[in-house]
């Protein structure tokens, strides 16, 4: 044990349930018929698709028509962003305006800012509090009549702060604005409900739900208008072109379907007393040099996003390879710059750059929390005695 590598970074990607493995495997062999294929090869894998649609809806509440699968989160954020906002085009909005704010995922950034310089749409990026929270009363302020979509994650992939989505729902529904939230990192980790949150369009990742890589599902809200980005045979809906990916629906659905058993089994709660105790024997192993990042209550239970004095979160991990971790964003990870969220928060260049982040998940147990936070003290020690 004290030799082994410890996991701490399932905001990244969480291995593969060796349940979803087992569910994909007869789509990955003997079933491998095309769903849209009439004769007796396509009924298993069309029948699968259809339960696994069910699996996810049930999740977030919602029903199977409205679960779109796609390739990947990105996609699913870009199909959302931009399917909404040239729906609205066609519809007759000469030039849409979205609201997103400065601290959401890089695909949704990305995919506003080529509807910015492709598609004649204004873009307003709102700024966020010491926590990492957008102020509702901002976006009340920044819609205007011309406002088509506002997109705001649920928890940061970096800090874990929970963004107030009923809130801000509220307004976009008076205001008669579409609302998308990427909750990519919220989905199995805490209750998620469509109907709860008040959202029209909802990321859902695999991979970070223990799925594999590579599938990712689009909730869309009966009666909400979208136009598709990739166009073909009219799979999905008319909205995600392609033959579907059976093997990974059928992952994808049973990890949604192991998620909602975890959930009500009490994962939330292991999770959040996990990583309070790994906070507490950091804190004690380096009195006064560990600074939380992210709102103290309103975060995703597993995840502890922290600042080291005199430790250089590069050259702090470099000195763990038996802990693995990721400095800030896994989607920026070993880039020597502070990052965007943490700036956006407030942090200094050298605060933000002495940042880790530690994410559990459901394999973690006590001792290796105790393990890693006597190792992550050892190595702080050995960098600032």
């Amino acid at each position: 044990m004290n030799d082994r590598a410890i996991y701490l970074d399932y905001n990244a990607t969480t291995p593969v349930d060796p349940a979803v493995l087992t569910a994909m495997m007869p789509f990955l062999t003997s079933e491998f018929g095309n769903p849209s294929s009439e004769h007796a090869y396509g009924l298993a894998p069309r029948h699968a698709l259809s339960i696994a649609r069910e699996q996810v809806a049930a999740l977030v509440g919602a029903t199977a028509r409205e679960i779109i699968f796609t390739g990947s989160g990105s996609e699913a954020d870009a199909l959302a962003i931009r399917g909404a906002v040239l729906a609205a085009k066609t519809a007759g909005h000469t030039r849409p305006h979205v609201i997103t704010q400065v601290t959401e995922h890089p695909a949704v950034l990305a995919a506003c800012r080529e509807l910015e310089e492709l598609h004649d749409v204004t873009l307003t990026y709102l700024p966020v509090d010491a926590d990492g929270l957008v102020d509702p009363h901002g976006i009340d302020t920044a819609i205007t009549s011309d406002t088509v979509l506002v997109s705001i994650m649920h928890a940061n992939n970096e800090t874990g702060s929970i963004q107030p989505i009923p809130r801000i729902a509220a307004i976009t529904r008076a205001r008669g604005v579409l609302l998308h939230c990427d909750a990519a990192q919220s989905v199995g980790k805490i209750p998620v409900d469509v109907d709860d949150l008040g959202v029209d369009l909802l990321t859902i990742v695999g991979h970070k739900m223990y799925a594999p890589k590579g599938i990712a599902a689009l909730y869309v809200r009966t009666g909400v208008a979208l136009r598709p980005i990739i166009g073909g045979g009219g799979q999905e809906r008319g909205l995600r072109a392609g033959t579907e990916n059976v093997p990974y629906a059928v992952g994808l659905g049973t990890a949604a379907e192991l998620a909602a058993q975890a959930l009500v089994e009490g994962e939330t709660e292991r999770l959040n007393n996990l990583r309070g105790q790994l906070e507490v024997a950091l804190q004690a192993g380096l009195p006064g040099r560990v600074h939380v990042h992210g709102h103290r209550t309103d975060r995703l239970p597993n995840t502890l996003n922290l600042h080291i004095d005199g430790a250089p979160a590069l050259a702090l991990l470099a000195d763990l390879p038996t802990v693995a971790a990721s400095a800030g964003s896994a989607c920026h990870a070993g880039q020597d710059e502070p990052s965007a969220v943490l700036v956006a928060m407030g942090l200094n260049t050298q605060d933000a750059l002495s940042t880790i982040r530690l994410s559990l998940g459901r394999s973690t147990t006590a001792q290796e929390v105790e393990l890693a936070a006597a190792r992550i003290v050892e190595a702080a020690r050995r960098l600032t005695p």
